[in-house]
């Protein structure tokens, strides 16, 4: 059956993404793992897709990466090493827009090594906690907390997932010196972009009250030194990823950095077990059925018609950046990536300003609206938990023109870059 073959992938994700949105405006109690696992069973179920070929389209080394990331973030919360590490950034803050400059860039700058789901996880309770501690909006700050994990993400090839799909199946060479080649100078530049703008939208919250300064104790000494070993391990391989890539007779993969990063907390830590029940299972459920739900839509050629429109505008940087940001408010930025990757290298290996324009597009496609990156929701369902939200005109309010003007940076940077 060709016809269903070719047109139930895209029913199916259509019915997915629908029921993402409604779930996420209209407070529908589906967990978006659910959602996602119940798209991948249908193309199974079906026999569109293939237990065989299902197992196949899951990318381990993505897998794994999530994985070991994410028990080095639990650890870092459960000890309260997390906090003691935001208290030494933020302690010197005198106002409250020294505070969300400090927040941005610093948080910013974390997301690119942590992944920007891991910040979003730990930062809602904790910019929650510094906007009753200093008496600050607690609005301005979880857009702080938004728009710093997303723009800060972009510029590493670990700073978020999309990145990292990019980056493995990509075929870059050595992704942490492209990535940060292409992306780092404008993306510092679009963090200034943000501050400016949320310092002239939302003005009447910036107030030059003395903050609180006192420094809360560790809550597990023991595990928060771990959790300081995992990061000076993972700090190094990833420079010694950089420093010798061609020079070493192996190759670092980063699923092996994660898992390395993530080993003094599994093997030195008495909590280990409870660090590792903690961590976001249902997130990896989540990427496991997208694989295996995009796979099957790729596999029904539709998406290369649709690529065929633009011919050879797909690999163009204005084209790129702006489908990606049109696009993955529709089709979530980690479908859209992995549905457009293969568009983009054809079957061979794509120019690094395309691919980094797909990784800064899709990326900052959560800028725009609350459903266009993961993270927004993960930050706005904890937040939720303790009282606060952002409904989707607030977000959009700041959101429109921010991404707006990243668009353009990040245009104009790559057009420069590509030519060079």
């Amino acid at each position: 059956m060709p016809f269903f073959n070719n047109y139930f992938p895209l029913i199916v994700l259509a019915c997915v993404f629908t029921l993402t949105a409604f779930r996420q405006i209209g407070g529908i109690r589906l967990k978006l793992s659910q959602i996602m696992l119940g798209g991948a069973c249908a193309v199974l179920f079906t026999g569109v897709s293939s237990p065989q070929k299902a197992l196949h389209s899951i990318n381990p080394d993505v897998m794994v990466f999530l994985l070991g990331m994410f028990v080095v973030g639990e650890a870092m919360v459960k000890s309260g090493y997390l906090y003691h590490v935001f208290h030494e950034a933020f302690k010197d803050a005198r106002s409250t827009g020294e505070l969300v400059f400090l927040m941005l860039f610093v948080i910013g700058f974390l997301s690119a090594i942590l992944m920007n789901d891991t910040l979003a996880v730990i930062g809602a309770p904790l910019a929650l906690f510094y906007a009753e501690r200093q008496r600050i909006s607690a609005k301005l700050l979880l857009l702080t907390l938004c728009f710093a994990v997303t723009t800060g993400s972009v510029m590493s090839p670990i700073g978020n997932p999309q990145n990292l799909i990019i980056a493995l199946d990509g075929n870059i060479a050595d992704p942490f010196t492209t990535f940060l080649k292409y992306l780092a100078v404008p993306t510092v530049i679009n963090l200034g972009v943000v501050y400016a703008a949320l310092r002239l939208i939302y003005k009447s919250d910036f107030h030059s009250n003395p903050l609180d300064t006192s420094k809360d104790a560790l809550s597990d000494p023991q595990t928060a030194f771990l959790c300081k070993v995992s990061l000076i391990v993972l700090a190094v391989l990833i420079i010694v990823k950089t420093a010798f890539q061609g020079i070493i007779p192996f190759d670092i993969r980063l699923s092996y950095i994660a898992i390395a990063a993530a080993m003094p907390i599994l093997i030195g830590s008495r909590r280990r077990f409870e660090v590792v029940k903690a961590i976001d299972w249902h997130t990896l459920v989540f990427f496991a059925a997208m694989f295996v739900l995009m796979d099957s839509v790729w596999t029904s050629g539709a998406f290369q018609s649709l690529m065929a429109v633009w011919k050879g505008g797909v690999n163009s940087t204005g084209v790129v950046l702006i489908s990606s940001v049109v696009l993955s408010q529709i089709l979530s930025n980690v479908p859209f990536v992995s549905l457009y990757l293969p568009a983009l290298s054809g079957g061979g290996t794509a120019a690094p300003s395309a691919m980094m324009a797909l990784a800064a597009g899709s990326t900052i496609a959560g800028n725009l609206f609350i459903l266009g990156a993961a993270s927004n929701i993960i930050v706005i369902q904890n937040a939720e938990k303790r009282g606060h939200t952002l409904t989707f005109l607030e977000f959009a309010r700041a959101g429109i023109p921010i991404t707006i003007i990243n668009t353009f940076v990040y245009w104009i940077y790559l057009t420069l870059a590509g030519s060079m």
